[in-house]
């Protein structure tokens, strides 16, 4: 065996593995503890499943004493009355028991359609409920688009393995052990000797096949993701495309991706004529060699023509499910694989967990502490060092400094997205690490610098704040927020729909939106995250003055960009490279002449010279040129 062979091999062995804990994992959906009902469906559609296929069994019975009947034969079969031995109600006995196998098919799959949906829709509820409960981290890593199809096909998973396994492999495997017996009773262990052997060879040959072309269905899938996950990507930062103008290499991106898949793609269909040449080629000839052994039995008396086509009819049938092996096989090798992905989906650590039992936070006055707080998002890159500060209940903190200083990681941790490695983080002497998530962060406000709004109308997105809130509650959220008589003027009011992400408002409007559903939500606790940095001063001006009533009698974190906005704080705290570097109030760090003067001394630069560039503007618009006189002749 070469080491390509044993390679092979040992991923076969892991695979069967990886599907057998697949499907040991599958199993509680599909017979839910909680669920005596859905129990009852089980038992049920194994009932009908065992019935239709001794009615299956009895089908082909019929058509041979119709055979014989036709042929001059006497019916000896003892559960056929004699009124009905005629060839003419042998043949409606045929048909009636076609329907009859039939409806007791469609009655078991029925029955456990319900099951099947209840295993999709518990799954897919857990996955998108743990897909929540994982790390700000694990998110910023992966693609939107390509944890939407793990999702999207776990669930097509779950039908596949429920369809196909307890609806078309236990059957067959059921209809099978039928006919043998069958054979072995009325003609010879010969013909069941052939039929095995048959079904071996062709589910031998089926298996191999089919696992060839899993591998080539694993890279289309892989192709199919990577191009999809690049498609969402890419319409999700439709005005960045525009931006830079790269239509051009979004779409060679995505065609490369699509070129892959159809090169796969085009692999799967040409090996799925091979796969179905193979299966007819090898059931042919096991049916040559039966109908040759019933052929020479007639001819020397042993059997009736009826018998011969009894045997015909057996293997017609049997034709019918064992044309599936391969798409059954195919489709539940790829559906443990869809589900495998889902399940390691599930596997994931959470990284940020609720202690056993842990109490809700109870906010009495708001005061926030940070006590030599560490924190890092990676071993090497230490982000905060021991950072401490707090925030007295109801006051105005602000937190500046240059890029990178660690001010949106203050937020961040705030909000328990992460875990600090050293130190403490509290709020009214409550750590963060000991209460539940849930209370945590009802109880503070976020107004972040890049407001991202749900593909709704607005008054969902201010009902975000807290989606209990009446209508009436709803309109004074706005209004305090200063965006209802904007919205008052639109076509549609609040029924507007604001576009993917917010996209059809102004940086302004999304920010006022967000204003407005943070008051709705009412939280002692607030922050603000570089809430105005990326609005220009007039408006800035205006949302500034809507924050200063969100923040009014609430503890307040400010991160800032534009320092103009934090003079009013009551003290404001400047970082720089994850440390403390000067603290106080605006005047006494100005008095300092330190990093925030500075930093203030810039941006003040900037602004005059941003202002003087509007006053010119402003001066060309309304004709006003100042001309030197003209020099007298």
């Amino acid at each position: 065996m070469t080491q390509a062979d044993a390679a092979q091999k040992q991923d076969a062995s892991e695979q069967d593995k990886s599907s057998i804990a697949t499907v040991r994992s599958l199993w509680p959906y599909m017979w839910p503890h909680d669920r005596p009902d859905l129990k009852m469906r089980v038992l049920y559609a194994s009932f009908f499943l065992v019935l239709a296929k001794l009615v299956t069994a009895i089908v082909p019975f019929f058509f041979k004493y119709a055979t014989d009947a036709l042929n001059g034969l006497e019916v000896g079969a003892w559960w056929i009355p004699a009124a009905l031995a005629t060839p003419v109600m042998l043949v409606v006995g045929f048909n009636v028991a076609r329907i009859v196998m039939t409806g007791l098919n469609q009655l078991r799959d029925a029955l456990f359609a319900r099951v099947g949906q209840h295993a999709v829709r518990q799954l897919a509820y857990r996955t998108f409920v743990h897909m929540h409960k994982l790390s700000l981290r694990f998110h910023l890593a992966r693609r939107t688009g390509g944890l939407s199809r793990i999702i999207e096909r776990g669930t097509k998973g779950i039908e596949t393995i429920v369809r196909f396994t307890i609806l078309n492999t236990l059957p067959t495997i059921l209809e099978f052990a039928l006919y043998a017996g069958i054979f072995a009773y009325y003609f010879g262990w010969e013909y069941v000797v052939v039929i095995a052997l048959t079904v071996w060879a062709y589910s031998y040959f089926t298996i191999k096949a089919s696992d060839w072309r899993i591998s080539i269905r694993r890279d289309m899938n892989a192709s199919d993701t990577d191009a999809n996950s690049k498609a969402v990507d890419s319409l999700l930062n439709y005005e960045t495309v525009k931006y830079f103008g790269n239509e051009k290499m979004e779409s060679d991106r995505f065609d490369v991706s699509m070129a892959k898949y159809e090169i796969a793609a085009t692999k799967t269909w040409t090996s799925l004529g091979w796969l179905n040449f193979g299966q007819t080629f090898i059931f042919s000839i096991g049916m040559l060699v039966c109908m040759v052994l019933s052929a020479l039995a007639v001819q020397r008396g042993e059997q009736t023509l009826g018998d011969f086509v009894l045997i015909n009819m057996f293997l017609m049938q049997l034709s019918i499910p064992l044309n599936f092996i391969g798409f059954v096989y195919r489709e539940i090798r790829q559906g443990l694989t869809d589900i495998e992905a889902m399940f390691d989906l599930l596997e994931v650590e959470e990284e940020v967990k609720d202690q056993p039992n842990a109490p809700d936070l109870v906010v009495k006055e708001g005061t926030i502490k940070f006590d030599s707080v560490d924190f890092r998002y990676d071993h090497d890159r230490p982000i905060l060092k021991n950072v401490s500060f707090e925030v007295p209940a109801g006051k105005t903190v602000a937190i500046v400094g240059p890029s990178g200083a660690g001010k949106s990681t203050i937020s961040r941790l705030l909000f328990r997205f992460y875990d600090i490695q050293g130190g403490s983080i509290t709020i009214d002497g409550q750590d963060l690490r000991e209460v539940d998530q849930s209370s945590l962060r009802a109880a503070i406000g976020m107004v972040p610098q890049d407001t991202v709004l749900f593909n709704e109308s607005i008054a969902y997105n201010v009902r975000y704040g807290r989606m209990s809130a009446t209508e009436e509650e709803v309109r004074q959220a706005a209004d305090r927020a200063q965006i209802g008589d904007f919205i008052e003027r639109l076509p549609q009011g609040f029924a507007t729909q604001v576009g993917e992400r917010g996209l059809k408002l102004s940086g302004g409007e999304k920010q006022r939106v967000a204003i407005a559903r943070t008051l709705l939500k009412a939280p002692p606790i607030l922050i603000l995250d570089e809430a105005t940095s990326a609005l220009d001063t007039q408006t800035e001006q205006e949302i500034k003055a809507a924050l200063d009533i969100v923040s009014e009698n609430r503890t307040t974190v400010v991160i800032a960009h534009r320092l103009s906005t934090v003079i009013d704080a009551d003290e404001i705290i400047v970082l720089r490279t994850g440390e403390i570097a000067e603290r106080g109030t605006h005047q006494d760090l100005l008095k300092m002449g330190g990093l925030y003067s500075a930093m203030w001394d810039r941006q003040r630069e900037a602004s005059e010279a941003e202002q003087a560039l509007r006053d010119a503007q402003a001066r060309d618009e309304l004709g006003v040129v100042v001309r030197k006189p003209k020099d007298e002749a």
